[in-house]
């Protein structure tokens, strides 16, 4: 029972969309699912997979902002059935690694939800402002920069 880390590619995307259904309403607004699909066929800069015995359980990316000085966690989404188990935090160390190698960045950002929050603070993450309802009702934005 092993666990990969890969880059996106196309093909995923209707696993994807089935994670962020897993998920919704409970880390997402029903909104965003149209908000992945876009970023999924527009927005993606560096998008991994993470799959256990071949089967996707969960994703997260990296944008780039600022001449690319700022990395930008984006779009992490687990499997319900694998949440707590240790494999967002797997999925986040190694982009966290990936941003460790880039030497033009100086700050590393996350735009998360009150829901998704705590999450990334124990990564070291630290609040820095909380927009109301901006994801959908009820669905706050926190904006957290990792502590350097």
């Amino acid at each position: 029972m092993s666990t990969i880390i890969r880059k996106y590619n196309k093909l995923d995307q209707l696993k994807l969309i089935e994670l962020i259904r897993q998920n919704t309403p409970e880390f997402f607004a029903p909104s965003e699912e149209s908000d992945l699909i876009s970023y999924l066929n527009e927005g993606v800069e560096d998008y991994f997979i993470i799959e256990k015995d071949d089967e996707i359980i969960g994703c997260g990316g990296i944008n780039y902002e600022k001449a690319k000085s700022t990395g930008i966690i984006s779009w992490d989404i687990i499997s319900s059935k694998h949440q707590g188990l240790g494999i967002g935090s797997k999925l986040l160390k190694y982009r966290l690694n990936e941003l460790e190698k880039n030497n033009e960045i100086n700050k590393v950002i996350v735009r998360t939800s009150q829901y998704a929050y705590p999450f990334y603070e124990k990564h070291g993450f630290e609040l820095g402002y909380i927009k109301k309802d901006h994801w959908g009702k009820g669905f706050d934005l926190y904006y957290m920069e990792l502590k350097a």
